[in-house]
């Protein structure tokens, strides 16, 4: 490793954890940073989180002896401001999740100019530059610094009677087809978010064709296929998830709900017996999860995370449900719950007699996905630099595998090692590295649950790894790398000679846009494995694309543009995502 990368990855593996989502770096090393260099860093489209957030009214002001005071009308203006920009990252009650903690005990340290500066022009290190770059005014820029002299107050809980409030079903059952009655190939369809648009496109895999463009949640984090292929849940960082009909003429919503001001995962019931009969969702607030009807989002159970951290035993109060899989060897899902480290292995096949199987597993667990035989959930615990390993089968913990800075797999990538046999993938966030860890204790015991090898990519900011059965390539995107030329191409390894160097694919130049960083944005495969898509992810008011490759000759196949292609992000084909495949 050279003298740049080894800079790079100490620079890396101390802010990037902090800058998944929306940025929230509150290093104190800020103030050393000049303003002109502060100024030169530019808000990614990461850093542009607004959800909506129609039920947030806050809590009583808790006024904190010695700070500014401010108005009922500014609290609350405060209040909004916080819980849609900061929240994600700080945690609703500022005690630090992905970004640091914001207690009146650290921001009184600071006072209110540093906050002022540091909310006004950011860091290179995440932070965004919410005036410099006009997402906040001065005036609020002013609210939001004394605001964070204050104590926070609790922020309004989201039970029973509030979801059933929002729950809408648009089309009754018994008014849905009863056969499809279109002439899509629905393994071959792609959902993909269009991220501030508040918009899916389902894209055909053939034609690549946008064939339908539907209303959701704001900031689509995931879709999901119920067991079937029939209906597509997605759920955006609002809070709302809709359910999707895809056996109509025209795809579109057919039932939705809110089961939170915040979340990021739904699933479905996939085990035997119960294809499409439940689905449930988390929630980052309130810390909660959710079991609904698979066919119409009724909500049937709510059951709270918070509790006990599974290392000091400390009672925490905002334990958020990340990663949500559903198990192929029992009716369970698998709950990830953030702050306490737990893993809720939740049996579905009595709801009213709900048993829970708590497995301690790691703090700060976020996302994760299945070894090639479903039966292990590989679970990253990204601030811990940990993969945790869990059978599913057998209902415990495996392993806790130590990985490099800030693991980020996404679902994961699964391949087979010309030596080491079946591995599991993760790339990070906080640096260059992408481990390799062996999956299979009975023909290869000696190399299961064990980083077997490493390999050197690009850079930091890694975000997604993928590959597919029928596949001899690794694909490592870094869209969050600071460096433009990495953040806007791919890296490709050869799954047959891992030794070999990666070949870097300019898919931002590709994609003939000449605006904005370009970012490049989580490979998915089409159903058959042959074509790989990428997202050119640009902001909101600037063009972005959807680049295809194709994966045995790594040249490109189309570029699909199109005005309603606003900031799309994520991308889903149903066959692999019904079936994980990844």
């Amino acid at each position: 490793m050279n003298n740049d990368k080894k800079i790079g990855k100490i620079l890396l593996s101390t802010i990037v954890a902090t800058t998944l989502v929306i940025g929230g770096s509150f290093a104190a090393s800020a103030a050393n940073v000049s303003k002109s260099k502060i100024q030169d860093h530019k808000t990614t489209p990461a850093g542009k989180y607004q959800p909506t957030m129609d039920s947030v009214g806050g809590g009583k002001q808790i006024k904190t002896e010695g700070s500014p005071e401010l108005s009922a009308a500014e609290y609350k203006t405060a209040t909004k401001i916080y819980f849609e920009r900061c929240a994600g990252c700080h945690g609703v009650l500022r005690k630090g999740a992905t970004g640091k903690p914001l207690t009146t005990k650290i921001t009184q340290e600071h006072g209110y100019e540093y906050l002022r500066d540091f909310i006004t022009y950011g860091s290179p290190g995440g932070m965004p530059n919410w005036g410099a770059d006009g997402g906040l005014t001065k005036s609020e820029i002013d609210i939001m610094a004394r605001y964070l002299l204050n104590e926070p107050s609790s922020p309004p809980e989201w039970g029973m009677a509030e979801m059933k409030g929002s729950w809408k079903v648009i089309v009754p059952v018994e008014k849905r087809p009863t056969k499809k009655m279109n002439r899509l190939d629905l393994e071959n369809l792609f959902s993909v978010t269009l991220r501030d648009a508040g918009q899916i496109a389902l894209i055909d895999g053939a034609s690549k064709e946008i064939v339908e463009i539907i209303d959701t949640g704001y900031a689509v984090h995931i879709s999901r296929i119920s067991a079937s292929g029939r209906y597509l849940f997605v759920i955006g960082r609002d809070g709302r998830i809709n359910l999707i009909d895809l056996w109509m003429e025209h795809p579109n919503n057919v039932a939705e709900i809110k089961i939170g001001m915040e979340a990021r995962s739904v699933e479905t019931s996939k085990y035997h017996g119960y294809e499409d009969k439940y689905a449930i969702a988390g929630a980052y607030w309130p810390p909660q999860f959710v079991i609904m009807d698979g066919a119409t989002l009724e909500p049937k159970k709510i059951v709270s995370t918070r509790g006990n951290t599974v290392d000091t035993q400390e009672y925490h109060p905002e334990p958020r449900v990340a990663a949500i899989v559903s198990s192929h060897y029992k009716p369970e899902f698998l709950v990830n719950v953030k702050e306490t480290g737990k893993v809720l292995m939740v049996d579905y096949s009595d709801l009213e007699n709900l048993k829970i199987t708590t497995i301690n597993a790691e703090r700060f667990l976020h996302d994760g996905g299945f070894d090639s035989t479903g039966r292990y959930f590989m679970d990253a615990a990204n601030a811990r630099d940990t993969i945790v390993v869990i059978d599913t089968k057998e209902s415990k913990l495996v392993a806790k595998v130590k990985v490099s800075t800030t693991p980020h797999p996404g679902r994961g990538a699964n391949l087979m090692h010309p030596k080491y046999g079946p591995v599991w993938v993760t790339s990070h966030l906080g640096d260059e590295m992408i481990s390799l860890i062996g999956t299979d204790p009975v023909n290869y015991p000696q190399h299961a649950w064990k980083v077997v090898q490493e390999l050197e990519g690009q850079g930091g900011g890694s975000l997604f790894v993928k590959t597919h059965p029928k596949s001899t390539n690794l694909w490592v995107d870094s869209p969050l790398n600071p460096d433009g030329a990495i953040a806007s191409s791919i890296a490709v390894f050869d799954v047959n000679n891992l030794d070999k160097e990666y070949e870097v694919l300019p898919i931002g130049e590709w994609s003939g846009i000449s605006e904005g960083v370009k970012r490049v944005v989580q490979g998915e495969y089409n159903k058959e494995g042959t074509e790989i898509w990428f997202s050119v992810w640009n902001g909101a008011k600037q063009t972005s694309a959807i680049v295809v490759v194709n994966d045995k000759t790594r040249k490109l196949v189309k570029v699909i543009k199109d005005k309603r292609l606003v900031t799309p992000t994520g991308k889903f084909n149903v066959r692999n995502t019904k079936d994980d495949v990844y």
